[in-house]
């Protein structure tokens, strides 16, 4: 089974633009992230999905692979699938390009799925909670899944909702512990990923602003997997500051 990571870069971010080649210790972010992704052991190859000839000049200039999509297109898995029709895969990993801290051991959690387990057509990773803010954080997108590891629903509301907190707390128990947030890392079947892009919009997913609901909505599963590892998405100049800031001073993000 080939598995090939994808990483879609767009040039015209809404709250950022160019972020994906905005300079983080004299490298563009996007190579950070290609590097990090080139260090899973689990995948076959790494390619850039690019919009404009400035993004495909700096990736080819330290080193990377890069196929055209349309810049027309709305969402990164639309990017992967266009991407998908000039690679020979069977399974691809989107991995967003304005993650410059994401651990190679994400990348390959994910591909695990595809190798050792049958029948899976999309996953995606989780964490769990850390921080009690978050749970009520509209920002963090939680999780429910089943006894098998399936999403059941994701939401920016804090699910599941804890109705007997007073009998969790007398008994001792965490509170936090059923509480997960979603990391937007997916993983898809080339067959899942030509459905998926043809699903129509859902009711759900309009609600909640969250495009992996038309999945769930549509009666498809998403397989769950458990990370340690978090990251930062980069959307505005502070995030892109603070990024700076940790690969710059923190050696623990340092990936060996």
């Amino acid at each position: 089974m080939k598995i090939v990571a994808v990483i879609p870069a767009r040039w015209r971010s809404t709250r950022l633009k160019g972020k994906v080649l905005a300079k983080i210790n004299g490298k563009p972010m996007v190579q950070h992230v290609w590097e990090r992704v080139k260090k899973a052991k689990e995948i076959d190859e790494v390619i850039v999905a690019v919009d404009k000839e400035k993004v495909q000049k700096a990736v080819e200039s330290f080193g990377g692979e890069a196929v055209f999509t349309s810049q027309e297109l709305l969402s990164g898995t639309d990017r992967i699938a266009e991407a998908a029709k000039k690679i020979d895969a069977e399974v691809f990993i989107n991995v967003q390009a304005d993650e410059p801290l994401i651990h190679p051991e994400m990348i390959d959690e994910l591909a695990q799925v595809f190798r050792y387990e049958e029948n899976i057509q999309m996953a995606t990773l989780i964490r769990r909670i850390q921080d009690k803010e978050d749970i009520l954080n509209p920002n963090i997108v939680k999780v429910v899944v089943d006894c098998k590891g399936y999403a059941l629903y994701f939401s920016r509301s804090s699910i599941p909702y804890i109705r007997d907190k007073k009998f969790e707390e007398e008994k001792g128990l965490d509170i936090n512990e059923c509480y997960f947030k979603h990391v937007g890392l997916y993983a898809y079947t080339r067959e899942f990923l030509s459905i998926y892009t043809n699903l129509s919009r859902s009711m759900l997913e309009d609600k909640e602003k969250l495009e992996q609901l038309r999945v769930l909505e549509h009666g498809y599963k998403i397989k769950t997997v458990e990370t340690r590892h978090g990251t930062i998405s980069v959307d505005t100049q502070e995030d892109l500051d603070k990024v700076r800031d940790i690969l710059e001073k923190e050696k623990v993000w340092d990936v060996e």
